[in-house]
């Protein structure tokens, strides 16, 4: 199953300037999205920039994996 990993800048930005602890990271695949402030890939990742094609949700640069990913709050 691919997975798709994303950061938050909007996130970092907030948590910068309140002091809080919003996920900054999420990944998402085909059964759920998952968001947390740390992500284990457990095998091959592979980091991408494509300003031409993003994805659905805006993003031009992401990591994806097939691997098995472990998201922790």
């Amino acid at each position: 199953m691919k997975s798709v990993i994303h950061v938050n800048r909007h996130n970092i930005a907030a948590n910068k300037k309140d002091g809080g602890n919003r996920p900054v990271f999420t990944v998402k695949d085909y059964l759920m999205n998952r968001k947390g402030n740390s992500v284990t890939v457990d095998g091959e990742v592979e980091f991408i920039y494509d300003s031409e094609n993003p994805l659905k949700c805006g993003a031009v640069a992401w990591a994806q994996t097939k691997a098995e990913v472990i998201v922790k709050p």
